[in-house]
């Protein structure tokens, strides 16, 4: 009975995002904080998904853009139908793709960058040595990227079996919040996982400093963020869908191609005042900030939340998580 029970909400929530049909006029998308979005940034300025879809024969499509914290989020509204796309971690993509088995899955990835463990307490010198009261801010327990990759670092400091040992220090919270709790010194949260430009700001602080790099936790490069949909959107929207995928692959050109001017965009866009358009631009030129709709070493991750159990389903390839149009790229 509960295997029948299990198989009925399978097919049920499998409906809920591949069907039934419907007229797209109006598409839905989300991004997060930080220049990790910035295709997203670039696509909303310049109106590039607008722009390729008229092309496509789909003049008069809505886009609506939406900023929003936290990958789990994300995660409730492409399943629910509330979103049609979004810009999300490598983890939520893979729970995603997980829980609804292959519905949702990246239309390409659109970045690697290391993220960054910065702590203010003068007595953590590694992750071993967190004790209370100390707390880490991180976008979202359990699920966001930096939750999974301290999880992988403490799988490497104190066994595999202690993965979910750094858990209990962790609260949710968005980087611009957090980086405030930071700054301020007089809150409970003594050490921030994050990313550009959250560190920068954070490390203009000479109390503040860096203990590890999610780059030094992989061995290497990772994707940080991929774009994500439905099948039921690729499946019913496919004119729309081209639109974003080429929309993405442009936005990735223009910032290869032009960083100070892209620069420009994100502040203007952001709004954001903390850090100067040369100090944006240094960070978009960093080597370690790749801009690529090539997957980079995705499944360590996927390995590893299967192994911890935080997937049931096993990919046995980084093509598994992605759609079609990426698999000729030099993913893995």
């Amino acid at each position: 009975m509960y295997r029948i029970v299990r198989k009925l909400i399978a097919s049920a929530l499998a409906f809920a995002i591949t069907g039934p049909a419907f007229a797209q006029s109006e598409f839905k998308i989300a991004r997060q904080f930080g220049i990790g979005y910035l295709q997203f940034i670039l696509m909303e300025h310049e109106k590039l998904i607008e722009k390729h879809a008229k092309a496509e024969g789909v003049p008069d499509l809505n886009v609506k853009w939406m900023q929003v914290s936290g990958g789990s989020t994300i995660n409730d509204g492409l399943i629910s139908g509330s979103l049609d796309a979004a810009a999300v971690g490598t983890p939520p993509l893979i729970v995603l793709w997980a829980k609804t088995n292959g519905a949702v899955r990246a239309v390409s990835a659109m970045n690697s960058y290391p993220m960054y463990l910065n702590t203010r307490n003068p007595d953590i010198k590694s992750i071993k040595d967190f004790a209370d009261p100390s707390r880490i801010a991180v976008p979202a327990v359990k699920v966001s990227s930096q939750a999974i990759a301290l999880q992988m670092a403490a799988a490497k400091a104190f066994g595999d079996s202690e993965y979910q040992k750094l858990d209990r220090f962790t609260v949710s919270m968005r980087h611009p919040d957090a980086v405030a709790a930071m700054l301020s010194g007089s809150t409970g949260i003594d050490t921030h996982f994050t990313n550009e430009p959250f560190s920068t700001i954070e490390l203009k602080d000479p109390k503040i400093r860096t203990i590890i790099n999610s780059y030094e936790i992989y061995g290497g490069p990772a994707t940080a963020v991929v774009a994500v949909t439905s099948e039921r959107f690729r499946k019913e929207s496919p004119k729309a869908y081209m639109a974003f995928y080429k929309a993405l692959e442009e936005a990735t050109n223009m910032i290869n191609a032009d960083k100070p001017k892209v620069a420009a965009i994100y502040l203007e866009v952001t709004k954001d005042k903390s850090l100067k358009p040369d100090e944006i631009v240094e960070i978009i030129k960093n080597p370690d900030f790749i801009f690529t709709l090539a997957p980079q070493n995705i499944m360590q991750t996927a390995l590893f939340m299967h192994k911890a159990g935080s997937i049931k389903v096993k990919a046995s390839s980084w093509k598994d998580l992605f759609f079609p149009e990426v698999h000729t790229l030099n993913g893995s």
